[in-house]
C-alpha cells in the first residue's frame, strides 16, 4: 500500500458556477464513501484556499488516478500529489549503517 497527500483545488473549466457547486456536493459524498472504505485516511478543508487536503492509501499510482478522476468533481479540480510515508516506518540511521 502507498500513501499520498493530495491537495485538490477548484478549477471549474467549461461549466458554470451552479453546475460546479452541484458536482462539488456530489464529490463531497464520494469522498465520504472513500473514507468509509478506508481509501481516504484523513481529510481536511484548507481554510481560505478553496482547496481540500486528503491522505489516500491505495495500491498504486493508477488506482490513485482512478480514485481522483472518478469523483464527479474530479475533471474540474487541479491536483497536487505528494507521495508520503509514515515516519514510524522510516529509520534515518539505516542508510548510515549501510555506508562503507
Amino acid at each position: 500500500m502507498a500513501l499520498f497527500a493530495v491537495i485538490a483545488r477548484k478549477s471549474p473549466i467549461g461549466i458554470d458556477a451552479d453546475r460546479f457547486q452541484q458536482l462539488l456536493g456530489q464529490g463531497f459524498q464520494y469522498t465520504k464513501e472513500l473514507v468509509e472504505k478506508g481509501v481516504i485516511k484523513h481529510r481536511w478543508i484548507l481554510v481560505g484556499a478553496n482547496a481540500g487536503l486528503n491522505v489516500y492509501e491505495v495500491e498504486s499510482h493508477e488506482q490513485l488516478m482512478s480514485v481522483l478522476y472518478d469523483s464527479p468533481a474530479g475533471p474540474h479540480l487541479q491536483f497536487e500529489v505528494y507521495p508520503i510515508i509514515d515516519p514510524d516506518s522510516y529509520d534515518p540511521t539505516a542508510y548510515q549503517a549501510q555506508r562503507p
